[in-house]
């Protein structure tokens, strides 16, 4: 089969695969199915639509059929099986840096995107200080930038205001966290929350 630049190394998938098999085990134990085509084939082309935002349909034909990498992604997704395998990564990585696993700190940003034109006007706002329409992503990492929690607004949220609903998705998650970072543009009342909550 011929490769593609979002297709994993193999050095990539020596990481990967001990962790994405274990998942696969948990989904199997659930639906009842053997997967019937190549994990990592399965893998690599959801990287393809992922990384070049086409439809399914529009998948090279090298990869397995469209109709059975989508099927495979609302599977995954549904169990919310790519978020426990990216878990398990980060764990790993941690671990690997000289970190416990699970993190203890971490920090919040926001940045603003301009929306797809397939993204409705109802889910994109204007952020009058980037001046761009759009949406943005809140996002949580750890201590090394790893990616912990996201949650996309219109991007007329305001920083500190897309931060509560994101905060509380940390402390949900991941209940060790008792300190996170952030810039000048979550002060206020977001502080009081925080504290709280526990975050310091």
């Amino acid at each position: 089969m011929p490769s593609y630049p979002p297709d994993l190394t193999d050095a990539e998938w020596a990481v990967l695969e001990g962790e994405a098999r274990a998942v696969m085990a948990e989904l199997v134990q659930a639906a009842g199915r053997p997967m019937v085509h190549d994990l990592r084939a399965t893998l690599d082309a959801i990287n393809y639509v992922t990384r070049y935002g086409i439809e399914w349909r529009a998948l090279p034909v090298d990869f397995p059929p469209h109709e059975a990498v989508y099927a495979f992604f609302l599977r995954w997704s549904r169990r919310g099986l790519p978020e426990r395998l990216a878990g398990r990564l980060r764990g790993r990585l941690r671990i690997l840096a000289g970190r416990g696993e699970l993190p203890t700190a971490g920090c919040i940003d926001s940045q603003t995107v301009k929306a797809a034109e397939t993204v409705g006007a109802a889910a994109c706002g204007y952020d009058a200080g980037k001046k761009i329409k759009g949406q943005k992503r809140h996002i949580a990492v750890d201590t090394l930038g790893l990616l912990l929690c996201v949650i996309v607004t219109t991007a007329s949220v305001q920083d500190r205001d897309g931060a509560h609903p994101l905060l509380a998705l940390v402390r949900e998650k991941f209940s060790t966290i008792a300190l996170v970072w952030a810039d000048g543009g979550y002060a206020g009342r977001l502080l009081t929350w925080a504290r709280e909550v526990g975050c310091r």
